[in-house]
């Protein structure tokens, strides 16, 4: 340790990657499995859709208060109970005998999840010095990211092989193993100036936020402008803003509001939605495109979306610090949003023209955004002080669940309306719902199939070009936020 670093800090990054993977693979896994869990617990369209949301809507909402207890009462042991909760909660999930028993379970896994997420980051900030945390950042990013992208794919070999408890029961072997890894190697740590525990801004954010990212993830559901999403969303705003009017006046705020003054923060948190919008509502739409126009099947095309998450890890791990060293942290993040971009434009254009067009598109995807997911992560931990850690991470954790339900619900939304628009008339209100449902409405009439298809192809198209440009020019903003926070502070000492 002459060098003053941590002798055992990458087989800790090891360590807390795989408890990180457990986590985030349960964001996705289940999709794969609905079908089945519809048959096997008599689970209506309602119960299956709180099935998925309990988990996401415990761990978005828990998040930043999850991680300002772990930097107040120790990061390690954070993790541990994390881990203990949601391995526990797995084990229920995998034996439930009821859909109301499998929802709790669920919400039961998404509390763990929400104490484990940000101490794994907080830890990797404290283990590693200023040179090599970029590239420590960018691996968990990448873990992160690459989860999500390959539940679907061990979601679909697990049922194709064993019955449908399996997709939660693996969870417990990987949670104890990860248990003892980091009871036996990661070090404990805590903000030494840690004040009083702020009771009602974790419960106001807590609300707050659980609120937003519900009317968020019901938008395709209900529609834009429903009470459900409007209602929800607008509780969520005031719960907010009442979380900050608290925050300002508290003695001891959870999160310093000062923060939202800084460019370099607000540029940070503009690239991590846009960043993740950008992956994740990519995802939805490449899943679709390769299962409903190149008609491959479920592990087919989980196989074929593979590369995506491979290019994403090899850039945040090996290119990640490199580029951002020479670069600096504002054109790193913009250059990575950019060439996200164009792979998602090539991607929608590379419609009916095979699949090596496509892998092009799917690799400068995954390129893209494992330069920018990174240095917006990097950039926003970096604006908050490292024995803020947990806060941090909790915040950023938080950003990543509410992108991911914006892509989601935006691009699926312009996906279903242009396929509306699309679709040859009189066919009735439900074939606008999916293609199978068009393509049911158009039994008695053949000759529609080929136009139905076209019209949905045609709609996938559309829809990534929006995202295309959405990401291109949220790269953009967020670049220059950076940029000018960057040159401000470069100008501040000259100044005085």
């Amino acid at each position: 340790m002459a060098d003053g670093r941590h002798p055992q800090r990458w087989l800790i990054m090891g360590v807390l990657c795989l408890a990180l993977l457990v986590v985030v693979l349960d964001n996705t896994i289940l999709n794969v499995a609905v079908p089945t869990l519809a048959t096997k617990l008599s689970a209506s369209t309602s119960d299956i859709q709180w099935m998925i949301n309990a988990y996401v809507l415990t761990l978005a909402g828990l998040l930043v208060a999850a991680g300002s207890l772990a930097d107040r009462f120790g990061r390690k042991r954070s993790v541990l109970f994390g881990i203990a909760v949601f391995g526990l909660g797995s084990l229920a999930a995998a034996y439930s005998t009821s859909s109301g028993m499998l929802i709790g379970a669920r919400a039961f896994m998404g509390v763990g999840a929400a104490c484990m997420m940000p101490g794994t980051l907080a830890v990797v900030m404290q283990v590693f010095d200023e040179d090599e945390r970029p590239r420590a950042i960018g691996i968990w990013t990448a873990v992160l990211s690459v989860g999500v992208a390959i539940g679907p794919v061990i979601g679909g070999f697990l049922l194709q092989h064993f019955w449908w408890g399996s997709v939660f029961l693996v969870n417990v072997p990987v949670a104890v193993l990860a248990f003892v890894a980091v009871l036996l190697s990661v070090p404990e740590s805590r903000d030494p100036n840690a004040g009083r525990v702020d009771v009602l801004g974790a419960v106001l954010s807590t609300v707050g936020v659980v609120a937003v990212v519900y009317g968020v993830i019901s938008i395709p559901a209900y529609g834009w402008v429903s009470g459900v999403v409007l209602g929800a969303v607008g509780f969520g705003v005031a719960a907010l803003g009442a979380f900050v009017w608290w925050e300002l006046r508290t003695s001891s705020p959870m999160l310093d509001m000062a923060l939202f003054r800084n460019r370099m923060f607000s540029g940070a948190v503009g690239g991590m939605i846009l960043g993740q919008f950008g992956i994740a509502g990519s995802m939805f739409l490449l899943t679709q495109h390769l299962q409903f126009v190149m008609h491959y099947g479920p592990m087919e095309a989980g196989l074929r979306v593979a590369p995506l998450p491979a290019s994403m890890l090899i850039v945040s791990t090996w290119f990640n610090a490199p580029l951002i060293k020479r670069l600096g942290t504002p054109r790193a993040l913009a250059l990575g949003m950019g060439v996200g971009s164009v792979g998602l434009a090539v991607v929608a254009l590379a419609s009916g023209v095979g699949y090596l067009p496509l892998l092009v598109g799917i690799v400068l995807l995954g390129a893209g955004f494992g330069l920018a997911g990174p240095a917006a992560a990097g950039a926003l931990l970096g604006a908050i002080p490292v024995e803020r850690a947990g806060t941090a991470s909790g915040v950023s954790g938080m950003l990543t669940e509410i992108g991911d339900g914006m892509g989601i619900a935006v691009l699926g939304s312009a996906l279903a309306g242009w396929f509306a628009a699309g679709l040859p008339t009189g066919l009735g209100p439900d074939a606008a719902r999916s293609l199978p449902s068009a393509l049911a409405a158009v039994q008695t009439h053949p000759e529609l199939a080929g136009a139905v298809e076209n019209a949905f192809a045609s709609a996938l198209s559309v829809s990534q070009l929006f995202g295309a440009v959405a990401v291109l020019g949220g790269g953009a903003v967020s670049g220059f936020l950076l940029w000018r926070a960057a040159t401000t502070r470069a100008e501040a000492p000259s100044s005085r």
